[in-house]
């Protein structure tokens, strides 16, 4: 019972330290930027008493990017932590997996020949992205268990099948890149590597609702993804219904996914390295685990965010690639100590 107390005080001190990291950096991030404001000129900006530039700046701008970057955050993160939960890969993260590449393989599809150009996306199709983007995170995923499976899901197999479909879906996308003209191009890959483009108010309002509803089941389901984790024989024993509950948890975990690709593009490794660093703090109870791994997400993205936009300014670093940057020694780390 004591340890029982021990652990949840030091989830909720977790928990609290992690809002007050976040809402620190967030405060900071309003300041910095190629266009530096003061924070008495952003708070008074904030209460609807700013200039017309602030206000620009701030509410058009700013704003909606740094929500963007934490809901993206919380997503991918919670996304990697299901997945390595149901495949019992501590390598496994929906961008390694072909998950994400999956997911912009549709955007692109659906920018080429719905919309004519990135510039251009219509209301309609801002809302259109997301289901476009899930229905190829949610295509990636098949194909990834289909050629998986053999007798059962083996780790090592998943992985290099991920590597491969993602391999695919990247060629795949540059074929369709070729095709669109050069500015489009440009825009395009600089997506694919990680960017929050379109960072607009109409963005939020259609990824606020999806990330949100996605996230508390994602929780509620915790207990039986650390149930799945004792074995199938084990989990079918204490009544879980194994291929019921893992199906739900992927469509959860690739759903995460594929709407955090929509207004995020390809960022890879983040859905790898907040799960392991949550589960170093907190523990591998799932129950504790997401919650945290959500807040480490976001804290991390919008870190990342705040320093790709700063770092070479004028000229930004696409959030992705600082990500990538900061992760992938981590994932090589991570790959030496697999068995």
């Amino acid at each position: 019972m004591d340890l029982l107390k021990a652990k949840q005080h030091k989830f909720m001190i977790t928990i609290t330290v992690l809002a007050t990291l976040i809402i620190i950096l967030f405060i900071i991030s309003l300041n910095m930027g190629v266009v530096r404001i003061a924070p008495v000129d952003v708070f008074k900006t904030l209460i609807g008493m700013g200039s017309t530039r602030d206000q620009l700046v701030l509410v058009d701008f700013r704003l909606p990017r740094m929500i963007l970057a934490l809901l993206i955050g919380a997503g991918l993160a919670v996304s990697g932590a299901i997945l390595q939960g149901v495949s019992k890969n501590d390598l496994a993260d929906p961008g390694i997996l072909g998950i994400n590449t999956g997911a912009g393989f549709t955007v692109i599809l659906f920018i080429y020949f719905f919309q004519g150009s990135m510039n251009s996306i219509s209301t309609f199709g801002i809302f259109l992205m997301p289901i476009f983007a899930l229905i190829g995170a949610v295509f990636a995923a098949f194909l990834i268990y289909i050629l998986a499976w053999k007798k059962g899901i083996d780790p090592v197999r998943m992985i290099l099948v991920g590597i491969g479909v993602n391999s695919g879906f990247g060629a795949a996308i540059v074929i369709f890149q070729l095709k669109m003209n050069p500015q489009d191009f440009m825009q395009a890959a600089v997506w694919l590597s990680g960017d929050i483009w379109g960072a607009n108010w109409k963005f939020v309002s259609i990824l606020t609702p999806l990330i949100l509803l996605l996230l508390p089941i994602a929780f509620y389901k915790a207990h039986n993804l650390n149930i799945l984790n004792l074995g199938d024989q084990v989990a079918t024993g204490l009544g879980v219904k194994v291929e019921k509950e893992r199906r739900v948890l992927l469509l959860v975990a690739v759903a995460l996914a594929g709407f955090s690709v929509a207004a995020g593009g390809g960022i890879a490794f983040l859905g790898l390295v907040a799960p392991h660093i949550a589960r170093r703090i907190i523990g591998p109870k799932h129950q504790l685990l997401l919650p945290v791994t959500a807040l480490l997400g976001s804290f991390l993205l919008l870190l990342a965010d705040m320093v790709g936009k700063n770092l070479l300014a004028p000229t930004q670093i696409p959030v992705g690639l600082v990500v990538a940057i900061f992760s992938a020694p981590y994932f090589i780390f991570l790959l030496m100590k697999a068995k």
